[in-house]
């Protein structure tokens, strides 16, 4: 039950970080890192829940702009990139940039947590 809601507030809280426009695109690690702070996990599952949402919410938007242009500018930027032109690809790299961020952001706050309550 905690990692899901700590997926969920994961996926939230990025999201409204990122609507905000002072937040930096970064933004979405230090929400990250509070989550796991707030509901505490073992590590590992800090970091799967950082990342499985980040994951989720980056390669979901990517899709959905993607989308919404026909995929023209992700098979230009595919192509320019080593991924072949494939934007399916490039959108599975975008949300594994975002996931890996957000869980390692998320492991810090869990390590962070056992820490400081030794």
């Amino acid at each position: 039950m905690k990692f899901i809601t700590a997926t969920i507030l994961t996926v939230l809280l990025a999201f409204i970080a990122g609507i905000l426009s002072f937040s930096p695109w970064w933004g979405f690690a230090i929400t990250s890192f509070l989550v796991a702070i707030l509901v505490h996990q073992k590590g590992w599952k800090a970091f799967l829940s950082g990342f499985l949402g980040l994951f989720l919410l980056w390669a979901g938007l990517a899709w959905w702009i993607d989308m919404q242009n026909n995929s023209l500018l992700s098979s230009k930027i595919a192509a320019i990139l080593p991924l072949g032109g494939n934007s399916v690809l490039l959108i599975l790299v975008t949300g594994f940039v975002g996931g890996l961020v957000s869980g390692l952001a998320a492991i810090t706050g869990s390590y962070l947590r056992v820490s400081s309550h030794k």
